[in-house]
Parts: structure tokens; C-alpha cells; sequence
């Protein structure tokens, strides 16, 4: 299995949903190599065995995977991308390195690749190192595994290398596409031509949700016959709900994510300037960083509303779990998500959730409210009741907190299971 993250180290989703995954597949009894760029060795390996490919050598090095791999082509492109940060970071980073002259991923150790595992200005070298790195992994332990399995564009190249060293079944895993990124005018060319590939060269595509499935089949083209929904779960083993002293008496409304177009900021902001015409008793809170932060925070001066919003910057870990047990309800307003695993950890810390009918989760969770993510006037008033009627926040917290416990990794990786078993 390739990977990019995996806890505690994460930038988003991707490594919870990674963990969750192998966790299990090992309660269904499959076995799981973990390959990730740069393992920290603090991970969790009581489920799989991770390797970290900063420690591997490859037969040889070669600047594209052409030279690597006849059958696998790889255009080598120069120019840098950066989904996780804003345009200021973006720069600073490019003129750090120029200063440093440093490329982590070309800094050699003998044949080995340094990969600092995050996602910065040189990714797209970074994926390539990775590709050469897992088409070697995966020849040293061919008599190891069946199948291989890689999870999102970062790790696809690298599924293909293995795909074509050893011969083995390709399971690609498509977690978000470049239409879930942006809106279509967008687009980067590059990073579709890597998930187009991707997904031809695999025997089986698993998409996290219908909505996702029908990016997959109708943007990129591909076969309905090998793509295969496995909708996303929680793992909530060893997690105790956390007591927290609050410090306002007010109710308070959470948004938690990254703050950029994909997870609709600016809707949660315009919904909270409608609720405090209504009534001053609550609280607005947006949890997270990304690069619509100034434009969010101005947009919140422009309105007025100062007073009664506040933003907590990137959360992680248990402080995620402290936001939760002090929100009174959890809104995700996602312009496309395609699945949004935040509501489901919202509603295990009974808290009430309202989430955008675009999203992979409103498949799933029936105890939800859903509003289409541009209807901010349904989005007030559903904040309203839920603050200003305790019987309807009462019953969301109680169903609500019924159904995610039933939607465990346990189940949903039962289905991975069988779409392995299909190709062997």
C-alpha cells in the first residue's frame, strides 16, 4: 500500500483515513506493507508494517522514471505546485530554497532520496523520487504481497511502477480529485494527467463516495465496470469524550477544515451574519488555515460581525477533540467534499451537524441536516433552530451519535476486502 501521511504526522484527512484503512483490513485479516516518503518512526504499526522510503535505494538514479522504467513514461516537469499553502508561504518558500539551494529530495545518500514526506514546492519531483522508490520496494518484496493498492495522484505513478516490476493487481484509491481542488476553470494540467493515468492503468478504482464516482467516470473517463464505491468511516477505538470549562455562555458554531473555495468559508460566514441578526446568543467560530484566511477574516470585518467570530488557526490531535466538546453545532458547507469525515467525528461528540448536500458524506449520514452549500439563507435557518430549539439539537445529538457509531472501518474495509478478492 502506498501512502503520502500517516499519524500522528497529517495535513489533512488523507493519513486518519490511511490509518483507519489498514486498522481495518487487519480486523478482516489482510496483511499491509505501509510505504510512505518520510516515516517519522513514531507511527503506529501495531496494523501494518510501515516502510519508509527515504531509507531505500533504487537500482540507480535517473531525473524521470522513463529512465527508470521503460514501460512506466514519466514526463520530468520543473515547475513547482503547492496545494496546502497560500501564495505569500508559496513565495517565501520558493525564495528560501533558492537562497538554500537545496532540493530535499535530490540531497543523495549514496542511491537513496531524502523526502521530506509534506507538501511542498517541489512536489511533483517528490512524486516522481517516489515512483522510482516504490518500483524498487516493490520488486524487494514481490514474494511479500498479492496486490497492491495506492491512495491518491501523489501515490499513483509509484502503483504503476509496481504494477509493471512485478505484475501484480492495481488498486488505486481516489480520496479527492482536481474538481474537488478548484472549480474547473482551475484545473491543473498536470496533476489530472498523473490521476487520469492512474486510474487507466488500474484494475480497480475505489472512489470514496457516488459523487465521487461520477467525477471519476465522467471527467476522467473511465470505465463504470472497475470503479467501486467504499464510502469512508471513523475509528473511535481508545477515543473518550473530553470535558472542557467554556468560557463564553453563549452557543457556539463551528466550522473546522481547511479554509480555501473546495470547503466553502465564505457560505459559513454570510450564513453567521444572517443568525446574529436573529439573535446575539451565539458564537462563530472557523477552525483551520489556508488561503482564503485574510480574505475570510476581511470578509468578517466587512460585515460587522467581529465581535462574535473567532479563528483558531490549524488544529490538531486532541485540540480537535477539545473544539468539538466545547461546539454546540458543526457545520461543513463543502463546495464539493468528496466524502468529509469531520461530521462524522462531530456527531460522535454529539454535537448536531449541518453539511452540504454536495458532500460524499450526506450519502451516509441520514441524522445530518443537508443544505445545498450556495443556500445560505437554509443554512441560517437551520443554524437557528438548532440553537434556539433544544428538542430538535437534542434528538440530532442522540440519532446522530446512533448512527456514526455504526459506520466503522471494520465494515467499510469488509468491501475493500472483496474488491480484492475480485482480482486475485
Amino acid at each position: 500500500m502506498f501512502g503520502w501521511e500517516f499519524p500522528p504526522h497529517i495535513a489533512g484527512g488523507l493519513g486518519t483515513a490511511c490509518e483507519g484503512i489498514v486498522k481495518g483490513l487487519a480486523h478482516n485479516g489482510v496483511e499491509t506493507l505501509f510505504v510512505m516518503p518520510s516515516a517519522s518512526g513514531d507511527e503506529d504499526q501495531s496494523a501494518t508494517t510501515i516502510l519508509n522510503a527515504s531509507d531505500v535505494a533504487v537500482a540507480y538514479a535517473s531525473d524521470t522514471v522513463d529512465e527508470f522504467l521503460d514501460k512506466v513514461k514519466f514526463l520530468q516537469v520543473d515547475s513547482s505546485i503547492v496545494p496546502y499553502v497560500d501564495p505569500e508561504e508559496y513565495f517565501e518558500a520558493i525564495e528560501k530554497m533558492k537562497k538554500e539551494q537545496v532540493h530535499e529530495t535530490t540531497v543523495g545518500f549514496g542511491q537513496k532520496f531524502k523526502f521530506s514526506g509534506k507538501y511542498g514546492a517541489n512536489l511533483l519531483e517528490e512524486v516522481s523520487r517516489y515512483a522510482q522508490v516504490g518500483g524498487t520496494i516493490a520488486m524487494q518484496h514481490a514474494d511479500e504481497f498479492d496486490l497492491i493498492h495506492a491512495h491518491d495522484w501523489l501515490t499513483y505513478l509509484a502503483g504503476i511502477a509496481a504494477k509493471e516490476l512485478t505484475g501484480k493487481p492495481l488498486v488505486v484509491h481516489v480520496h479527492a480529485t482536481s474538481f474537488d481542488r478548484g472549480s474547473e476553470d482551475m484545473i491543473d494540467t498536470r496533476v489530472f494527467a498523473i490521476e487520469k493515468r492512474g486510474m487507466e492503468a488500474a484494475d480497480r478504482v475505489v472512489t470514496v463516495s457516488d459523487l465521487t464516482r461520477s467525477i471519476v467516470i465522467n471527467k476522467y473517463g473511465i470505465d463504470p465496470a472497475k470503479v467501486v464505491t467504499v464510502h469512508n468511516a471513523v475509528d473511535f477505538s481508545g477515543r473518550e469524550n473530553i470535558s472542557v470549562e467554556r468560557g463564553v455562555h453563549e452557543k457556539v458554531v463551528t466550522f473546522l477544515g481547511r479554509i480555501t473555495f473546495q470547503k466553502g468559508p465564505e457560505y459559513f460566514i454570510e450564513a453567521a451574519a444572517k443568525v446574529l441578526k436573529r439573535t446575539k446568543n451565539v458564537r462563530f467560530v472557523m477552525a483551520g488555515s489556508g488561503d482564503m484566511m485574510n480574505r475570510a477574516i476581511r470578509q468578517v470585518a466587512r460585515l460587522g460581525i467581529s465581535d462574535r467570530f473567532h479563528f483558531t488557526g490549524f488544529l490538531r490531535g486532541a485540540d480537535v477533540q477539545k473544539m468539538f466538546a466545547l461546539s454546540d453545532v458543526y457545520i461543513m458547507p463543502s463546495v464539493s467534499e468528496p466524502f468529509g469525515i469531520s461530521p462524522l467525528e462531530a456527531m460522535r461528540s454529539n454535537v448536531p451537524s449541518i453539511i452540504s448536500k454536495q458532500s460524499g458524506a450526506a450519502e451516509v449520514l441520514k441524522y445530518a441536516l443537508k443544505v445545498d452549500f450556495w443556500d445560505v439563507d437554509a443554512l441560517a435557518d437551520d443554524i437557528y433552530a438548532l440553537i434556539q430549539y433544544p428538542a430538535l439539537a437534542s434528538f440530532a445529538e442522540k440519532e446522530g451519535y446512533d448512527e456514526v457509531n455504526n459506520l466503522k472501518w471494520n465494515n467499510a474495509t469488509a468491501k475493500l476486502k472483496k474488491v480484492y478478492e475480485s482480482l486475485l
